[in-house]
């Protein structure tokens, strides 16, 4: 399992950019959290296989059809043990 923290910036918010990604992640198996951040982007959090990190990273840059994605920097973290996937 790995682990990785996305931060995805541009119209992210109010979009349904949060939901389209728990969908996504659900259906590539990870678990972590989607959550608004105050500065406008979406930080999303996201645990397991490393291929499907790299297939929600390819939907993070393109998001649901009302988003404007600009940039996404991701990051890898230590491997954490995570359940479900929340929305915050």
């Amino acid at each position: 399992m790995a682990t990785a923290r996305f931060l995805v910036s541009g119209k992210v918010q109010g979009v349904f950019y949060r939901a389209g990604t728990r969908e996504q992640a659900l259906v590539l198996g990870l678990a972590g959290h989607a959550r608004n951040l105050p500065d406008g982007r979406v930080e999303v959090l996201a645990s397991g296989e490393p291929g499907a990190l790299d297939a929600l990273e390819r939907w993070l840059r393109q998001g649901p059809p009302l988003a404007r994605v600009e940039a996404v920097a991701r990051e890898a973290l230590p491997e954490q043990a995570l359940s479900g996937f929340g929305l915050g």
